[in-house]
Formats: structure tokens, C-alpha cells, sequence
């Protein structure tokens, strides 16, 4: 699939504000494949269609769900649906074959450990991108420009504080992340 056919598709598929927030998450990725030395069109392929399945029926979501064998998700909010389920939709539904792609999409809102510089860009530049405005955002931009797995760290940092100020219950991978990110930062195996 090409960029602009991915393009119109999800011009077509969400809200008007999520469709600005996702040219900002390609915007914000693909720079950072620049500065990371990744290549830019798979980037800019995985940004576009990071939340291609934000707005599906959550029901629908939950069938997929269990059909990927993903019955633990369903204890959890729904909004991590929309990564793993979209995934697949892209595959299913776009044809999009590529492993890498669509793992960084399943990924995107939770991390996982040992996530490739794909992934890392993706799951970053959706926190990041111009159109986001919360407190610490800006400290986060400066921080993936110097040292993408601190920014992943600082995400995922931020992310966890966010969910515990609300007292939501956190995705054990989410933190299983944290710790994977900090464990191979503490080993020196990562920058």
C-alpha cells in the first residue's frame, strides 16, 4: 500500500480531529526516522495507519479480539482494543503484510519490551505530535531528539503517572515495558 492510497483511506475513516492528530503522528515519525536512521516510508506507512481502528464498534473490537486470542485485553479498557485489533484490520481489510508495520501499530499504545526503532517511533510520535498539548509534552519533544529510548522511557513514564492520577487500572505489559526499558538502559545494551 502507498502513502497517499493509506492517506485518503483514513481521511475517510476518522473524525476530522483524529485525522489532523494522525498527519501530526506521520509528521513527528518520520522525523524522527530521519534522526534515528529508519526508514522513512515505512514510518510514514505505520504512522498513517496507527489508529486506523480508534473508532470501530467495540464489540466488533472485542470479537477480533478474542479471535486473535487476546481474551486478556478484554478485562482492560477498551482503548487498548484499537492496537492490536488494528493491526489486524489493516491486514485484513488493506492488505498491509508487512510484520513490521503492523507491529508497530499493535504496539503503539501499550510498548512492549524490546521494541524495535520502529515501534519506538511510532509509540513516541503518537505522544508527541504538534497537535498534543498536556503538561510535560514539550520536555518529552526535546527528549526524543536527543535519545529516542529515554523518550520511550519518559512516555511510558508519563503515561503510567497519567493512569495513576485517574486510578485506572495500568496494562501489566505497559509496565512491563517500563521496566524492560530500564533494565537495558541500566545494562548499557540500549543508549
Amino acid at each position: 500500500m502507498r502513502l497517499e492510497e493509506a492517506k485518503r483511506i483514513i481521511e475517510e475513516t476518522l473524525p476530522t480531529k483524529r485525522y489532523i492528530h494522525t498527519l501530526g503522528v506521520v509528521e513527528t515519525a518520520v522525523q524522527l526516522a530521519r534522526r534515528y536512521g529508519v526508514q522513512e516510508e515505512k514510518v510514514a506507512l505505520a504512522a498513517m495507519l496507527h489508529d486506523y481502528a480508534k473508532y470501530r464498534n467495540v464489540s466488533e473490537m472485542q470479537t477480533i479480539a478474542v479471535e486473535l486470542g487476546l481474551n486478556h485485553l478484554l478485562k482492560y479498557e477498551d482503548e487498548l482494543l484499537h492496537a492490536p485489533v488494528g493491526a489486524e484490520l489493516v491486514k485484513r481489510e488493506l492488505g498491509v503484510e508487512d510484520v513490521e508495520i503492523y507491529q508497530a501499530i499493535a504496539n503503539h499504545t501499550t510498548g512492549a519490551p524490546g521494541m524495535p526503532l520502529l515501534d519506538q517511533i511510532i509509540f513516541v510520535a503518537d505522544a508527541i505530535e504538534p497537535n498534543r498539548r498536556y503538561p510535560g509534552v514539550d520536555q518529552l519533544r526535546q527528549i526524543a531528539q536527543e535519545n529516542l529510548t529515554q523518550a520511550v522511557i519518559a512516555t511510558l513514564g508519563q503515561t503510567i503517572t497519567f493512569l495513576c492520577k485517574k486510578q485506572t487500572v495500568i496494562f501489566p505489559l505497559t509496565i512491563e515495558t517500563y521496566n524492560a526499558f530500564i533494565t537495558e538502559k541500566r545494562k548499557g545494551t540500549v543508549l
